[in-house]
């Protein structure tokens, strides 16, 4: 369902050198990362993932989700290992392809939500800004209000908003629905999340396992250290076990 939503817009943005569209969209290769000497946030860790997929990266706070995607994007950098995103090393140049979501609102709330739509139509040419201002007017959000007197979850509602209506090859979407009512969230997940290039990949990390269970197409449970401690397909992994993926969660990290 994209309820009048193009999908099928080209973008105009280059792809930078190096760029394959064989390639995994992502590929981390013995990627670690750690804060303090001897406690490692990621160990090793390794991903390759095709496009056309929703995934769910899922575990308990602290154990490296939130650093794997700033790790990816740019924001950190890795003590060793190596990232690429569609065959491209990470770097500046891969930032074209990655689209950010953040766990905490970054925008500055003096702004308007129209001039959210406009800074982001000009420093992204892979930015829709009709499909934009088609979500944000299905989600009631008045894109005259200043920011600072929007709750907590209708700012959320936004930057998700603005994050999915690029035309970007990689998704990472840090808690996206966290701060959102539940009436939203069958829309923010069938349409928003739902709406993405069919061509890109989609990283969700989330703890409400279950509202988000239903749109992944693969899952991962991170533990500690970054580790991976169960993984593949959603519905084969419910078929094998009889479970659903938040029963399996309680189970795999049960105090």
């Amino acid at each position: 369902m994209n309820n009048g939503i193009d999908l099928t817009r080209e973008t105009s943005v280059g792809m930078p050198q190096g760029y394959d569209p064989s390639a995994p969209i992502l590929s981390c290769v013995n990627l670690n990362k750690s804060y303090v000497a001897s406690r490692p946030v990621l160990h090793n860790l390794n991903i390759s993932l095709t496009g056309g997929k929703i995934v769910g990266l899922l575990g308990p706070n602290g154990c490296g989700k939130s650093t794997l995607l700033k790790l990816v994007s740019g924001i950190l950098v890795p003590d060793s290992g190596t990232i690429e995103v569609c065959g491209v090393p990470q770097s500046e140049a891969t930032n074209s392809l990655i689209s950010f979501l953040p766990e905490r609102t970054y925008f500055n709330s003096w702004m308007r939500v129209d001039q959210l739509i406009e800074y982001f139509s000009d420093f992204f040419a892979d930015f829709d800004e009709a499909m934009a201002r088609k979500m944000l007017s299905d989600l009631s959000i008045d894109t005259s209000a200043k920011l600072k007197t929007l709750s907590k979850g209708n700012k959320e509602k936004v930057q998700l908003v603005l994050v999915m209506s690029r035309r970007a090859k990689l998704y990472l979407l840090d808690e996206p629905i966290g701060g959102v009512d539940p009436a939203a969230r069958d829309y923010i997940l069938s349409t928003i999340i739902g709406s993405y290039n069919p061509e890109a990949a989609v990283i969700i990390t989330t703890h409400l396992i279950h509202d988000i269970e239903p749109v992944l197409d693969e899952f991962a449970f991170m533990g500690f250290g970054g580790r991976i401690l169960l993984s593949g397909m959603a519905d084969e992994v419910r078929a094998e076990q009889g479970k659903t993926l938040d029963e399996l969660f309680r189970e795999v990290f049960r105090c």
